[in-house]
């Protein structure tokens, strides 16, 4: 396989290091791309540093989930994608249906979709779905593989056992009735294991992936691209792609993407750097964006030793971010952030503390910590210049950094590729990869009560088994966490919802900065797109007109 650019390993590059990287990446996929143009080609160059792994339970994050995990591999249960107007909602995936047994809530029931194939023509049916849950959550299976399952088992964190009852019906059970299944579902990707036995290794695998999604690959070369080509059994017929070929390149740094999009070389960019917005729409160019659950925040330890620990200094910290500066930074790009869910969701409930910028209430609380110009705090936090939808994180920190320098915070930055930043964060903050560090800063999908609020927080989901990085307890919190998760009247678990959320305002859990609004830049002949108020996004729709 070509691989031009090696996967990092070893210590980390520096900065300035990483960026020369990126651009050499991006200058390299650029080329190459557009040397086989095909006339109704859709070329998006993607945050990511790397091309999202073609192999079901992708890596590079949600970002890779949007552009490969659910354009090529599909779940169980979908999202509602086709409006730009409307909170969207769960609706049936490769399942035409699902329940939960009214005298056993620990028993959920999938009933499957008929006549779905996967890209190489096997069948799909209950034994596949069974087989791609052994992937993720069986290590004696065959097919177990370390790089899914550490995509996948963090989301289905109560799944117990599972079964297929007949060919089209699958069964789980759970440890505990959890009214969350069907958003935990909506994760796990389905990979063939026809194509996985005829490769006979997850690496083989890469040569030739298939799944039952819209796209199916057609080239796939690490560092480079990936080029996708509409499926013509795809199942939905309303969902069959009119392009020719849908070519995803990694080009993390934001400028690299403008230069690729004004000079045609791409026809959509993610996340478009605020200074170059303006000129963009002078320039005939689409700026797309919407409202979206996806919160950038800081992620605090909570380990001893931690001045994150401390609620004075994480209240502190919150009141001193000048968040309307940074909207004008971000050219509007972005909703200042008052908890983990912005303000117009129901989850937000009705906090005590209020999250706003008032740095001369911050310096007073520094003053209670102990702290003043004579005794600054020095903290370590961990970033990365790029990747998976993260805003411009290097311009958002270098503003938190003098924002909080102006209280008597001094923040030390380990700049670290997205990957190894999401490999520390899965890891956890006792690990040895965390280095000295105090908070991790990452772009957080919140549009379940599973992913926005209680997997960062619950107790039993430290590393390994989940992603509360800081290693946060609180017998409170992790009763409104399992109030949430077996309450199944939506009014009652809705009550339980904004009470989670009240307590993460109240004793300011995370430096809460931003909600993103996905800002996307597209040529004039890019025609078709919907954007939902998601993370996620359909690109069937999507036509290149010329």
């Amino acid at each position: 396989m070509k691989n031009p650019i090696p996967r990092a390993s070893g210590s980390l590059p520096s900065l300035k290091s990483m960026l020369r990287l990126s651009l050499a990446a991006a200058a390299l996929s650029i080329g190459l791309s557009g040397a086989a143009l095909a006339e109704g080609s859709l070329r998006i160059a993607m945050t990511s540093s790397d091309v999202p792994l073609p192999n079901g339970q992708t890596d590079q994050g949600a970002e890779g989930m949007r552009f490969m995990g659910y354009q090529v591999f599909e779940a169980l249960v979908a999202y509602d994608l086709s409006s730009t107007d409307k909170p969207v909602t769960l609706i049936p995936g490769l399942a035409s249906e699902w329940s939960v047994d009214p005298e056993d809530q620990t028993k959920w029931t999938f009933t499957l979709r008929e006549g779905v194939t996967f890209h190489d023509g096997s069948a799909f049916d209950s034994h596949a779905v069974v087989w791609n849950f052994d992937k993720i959550l069986n290590p004696d299976a065959a097919q177990y593989d370390e790089k899914q399952s550490a995509q996948g088992r963090g989301r289905i964190p109560t799944v117990a056992s599972y079964r297929a009852v007949d060919d089209m019906t699958f069964e789980i059970t759970t440890t505990a009735p959890d009214a969350l299944i069907p958003y935990q579902i909506a994760w796990i990707v389905m990979s063939s294991p026809a194509a996985y036995e005829a490769a006979g290794s997850w690496d083989a695998f890469l040569q030739s992936p298939s799944g039952t999604g819209p796209f199916k690959v057609s080239e796939y070369v690490p560092r480079e691209r990936a080029v996708l080509v509409p499926y013509d059994g795809y199942w939905n017929e309303d969902r069959k792609s009119d392009l020719d070929e849908l070519v995803l390149m990694p080009v993390p740094d934001p400028s690299a993407r403008v230069a690729a999009l004004r000079s045609g070389q791409v026809d959509w960019i993610e996340a478009p750097p605020p200074d170059a917005l303006d000129s963009l729409k002078a320039a005939g160019f689409t700026i797309s964006s919407n409202v979206y659950p996806h919160v950038w925040p800081w992620h605090f330890s909570m380990l001893d030793g931690s001045p994150w620990a401390d609620e004075r200094i994480r209240k502190a910290a919150n009141l001193a971010i000048d968040r309307e500066g940074m909207k004008v930074l971000l050219g509007g790009m972005m909703v200042p952030a008052k908890g983990m869910v912005p303000e117009t969701s129901d989850w937000f409930g009705t906090p005590e503390f209020e999250v706003k910028y008032d740095p001369e209430a911050a310096i007073a609380l520094m003053k209670e910590a102990g702290y003043g110009p004579d005794n600054r705090l020095k903290v370590k936090a961990i970033i990365s210049p790029a990747g998976s939808g993260q805003m411009q994180p290097m311009l958002m920190n270098e503003l938190i950094q003098q924002n909080l320098a102006a209280i008597g915070i001094d923040v030390e930055f380990d700049v670290r590729d997205w990957n190894a930043l999401l490999a520390n964060w899965r890891a956890g903050a006792k690990d040895a990869s965390t280095d000295g560090t105090q908070s991790t800063n990452s772009s957080y999908f919140s549009q379940d009560p599973f992913t926005s609020l209680m997997r960062h927080i619950d107790s039993r989901l430290v590393a390994p088994k989940g992603t509360n990085w800081g290693y946060y307890s609180n017998p409170e919190a992790d009763a409104l966490i399992d109030q949430i998760r077996t309450t199944f009247d939506p009014a009652e678990q809705l009550e339980a919802i904004q009470a989670l959320h009240e307590l993460y305002v109240n004793d300011a859990l995370f430096l809460f900065v931003a909600h993103d609004v996905a800002p996307r830049a597209m040529a004039p002949e890019v025609q078709g797109f919907v954007q939902a108020q998601n993370w996620f996004q359909d690109l069937t729709p999507v036509t290149i007109v010329e």
